[in-house]
């Protein structure tokens, strides 16, 4: 089991749940935020953490984030380094090092302090990797067309 430290900015912002394995775990805005649609802001989710050697987090908004609040992370997909599994140095895990969501509003909205607005997981980095250049590959063939091979 890995243990994570983690800091919390503000004394009422609701604690971190524990999850069990395979869940993504809620984060909370740290501060009470107006949108105008149009507008782009950073929302502070009120926690830092320093993640273990050789992992990262992945932030992404809550399935409900779109329909309760008319949001959409411009990253899509936020990524919290931690240090390099290699060297150890790295990473955003210092003291001062909160997490935020940067959001873009389709509509004029408010999120208030504690609203679940996106979720995490923690997830191995990347492994070093080498690609090697081939004329052919030798899996099967399934006509380029994702999952079903139809056009």
């Amino acid at each position: 089991m890995l243990n994570i430290k983690i800091k919390y900015f503000h004394e009422n912002l609701e604690r971190v749940a524990k999850i069990t394995k395979g869940n993504w775990i809620d984060l909370r805005a740290a501060a009470d935020i107006t949108l105008k649609a149009g507008e782009f802001k950073l929302i502070p989710l009120g926690i830092a953490m320093e993640l273990p050697r050789g992992y990262e987090a992945h932030v992404v908004p809550r399935s409900s984030t779109f329909k309760n609040y008319g949001v959409i992370q411009v990253n899509h997909q936020g990524v919290i380094d931690g240090p390099d599994r290699e060297t150890g140095e790295g990473g955003y895990c210092g003291n001062d090092d909160q997490w935020f969501m940067p959001v873009y509003a389709l509509r004029d909205t408010e999120i208030h302090f504690n609203d679940r607005i996106c979720q995490f997981r923690i997830m191995e980095q990347q492994p070093q990797i080498t690609f090697e250049e081939v004329t052919e590959l030798t899996g099967p063939n399934r006509g380029g067309h994702g999952s079903t091979g139809t056009k």
